[in-house]
């Protein structure tokens, strides 16, 4: 598809309106979308491809085009990263910057800083040499400049996954199982699925395979008295309620009643009738502390920096700071530690986040058992293999997007093994 004067207007704005970081990437560019509605399939592709792409390269293109300008970060992204010839954009650029292309065509990627070849802000960069080599932060970072994969979960309580691919295969739709979630899938090609018979029926949804794995960590069972603390939209709260077979109560708990209203919508496909949504104020809502002492199961999908997510949402490198990091972990500590009230006595508990830091990983639960005696930490490795799911990365579920190919994740399972003294 050539490209035209009005699709690089319109991924200008577009990202212009990106730049002023108001509001997440993709909130803003569904924002820019109905507000210019009589865009084309193909001009919006092109527009969130390109946009996505300036935001994954951002360090560098802004180290080598200097003003940093809307149009020519975009301009050098084309010519840089998506092969854009320029003899394609002669006729909407000037002769300055049709030279300065040239020259920024040719700058190599390979003499530049470490921060900028893993496109990583200095701060970050600074706290991975503390735990990373130079050499594997470059390569973790290369990694998170890859697009992700489209991953779904397969509703077993409605179907199985044999009949979901044989079914995507007769649509024509290129689909692989996933290597470590069985009830996962894999597109090799990225589709609008959320239009498909499959997702209109409740028999898939969109999750990302490192996310389905922490359904299985914590293993509910049928009957099970289960919370999901930090609900969000309800992925894996719906997975738990497949794999209760809508048999025992869950209680989706989240601080965002807009969050909670998508997930109204999901439950209803989804075939389930186990599934409780609740709006709560905080971690120490009075809906909370009613549970004390009552739930078998217990998710903590902490809120934190989101850095391994990084492939889905680049803009969150220019949105994080140390400052933020500081107030995710206290905020971690304190849905931990309320959360953990919740259980009785045998009960698991699973907390997890997509940072790969481990000032939100590691050493939240290291603090948390220092100070609660009463738990004990189980071995991630050993929990999935008593289910035939052979993924070892030690005691602690640690994914990297470069080895799994997934979102970066992290999980650890803990056992409440006797009532607080």
């Amino acid at each position: 598809m050539r490209l035209t004067l009005d699709q690089l207007d319109m991924a200008i704005a577009a990202l212009r309106a990106v730049q002023k970081l108001a509001r997440p990437a993709d909130g803003a560019l569904r924002y820019f979308f109905r507000e210019n509605s009589k865009l084309g399939v193909n001009d919006r592709a092109f527009i969130t491809e390109t946009v996505f792409g300036v935001l994954r390269h951002f360090f560098f293109l802004e180290y080598i085009v200097g003003t940093t300008t809307p149009r020519s970060l975009l301009l050098a992204y084309l010519v840089k990263f998506q092969g854009t010839n320029l003899r394609e954009l002669m006729p909407f650029v000037s002769e300055t910057e049709a030279k300065r292309l040239a020259e920024i065509k040719a700058v190599r990627l390979e003499s530049q800083s470490l921060g900028i070849r893993a496109e990583f802000p200095e701060w970050l960069v600074e706290k991975m040499q503390r735990f990373m080599l130079d050499t594997d932060i470059l390569s973790f970072g290369l990694s998170l400049q890859q697009i992700a994969s489209l991953d779904l979960r397969v509703n077993t309580l409605i179907t199985n996954r044999d009949e979901v691919l044989e079914t995507l295969s007769k649509d024509g739709i290129e689909a692989q199982t996933t290597p470590y979630s069985p009830i996962g899938i894999r597109l090799v090609k990225k589709f609008t699925i959320n239009h498909h018979d499959l997702f209109l029926a409740g028999k898939i949804e969109v999750q990302d395979e490192g996310s389905q794995l922490l359904g299985y960590l914590l293993k509910p069972k049928r009957g099970d008295i289960v919370v999901d603390f930090c609900a969000g939209a309800g992925g894996k709260t719906l997975m738990m309620g497949a794999l209760m077979r809508s048999k025992g109560r869950i209680y989706a708990f989240d601080i965002s009643e807009k969050r909670l209203n998508n997930l109204k919508q999901r439950l209803k496909r989804s075939g389930l009738s186990n599934l409780h949504p609740r709006w709560i104020s905080n971690e120490n809502d009075i809906k909370v502390k009613r549970l004390t002492g009552k739930i078998d199961r217990v998710l903590v999908d902490a809120p934190c920096s989101g850095l391994g997510t990084l492939r889905r949402n680049p803009d969150l490198k220019l949105r994080q700071s140390p400052q933020s990091v500081e107030r995710f972990k206290c905020k971690q500590a304190a849905i931990l530690s309320s959360s953990a009230n919740l259980l009785k006595p045998g009960g698991r508990l699973v907390y997890a986040t997509c940072s790969f830091l481990p000032e939100e990983n590691q050493e939240i639960i290291e603090n948390f058992l220092a100070s609660h005696t009463q738990f004990t930490l189980l071995n991630c490795a050993e929990l999935l293999s008593q289910q035939k799911i052979l993924l070892d990365t030690g005691k602690f579920l640690q994914l990297l997007p470069s080895v799994h190919g997934t979102d970066s994740f992290f999980a650890a399972a803990l056992k409440l093994v006797r009532k607080e003294t």
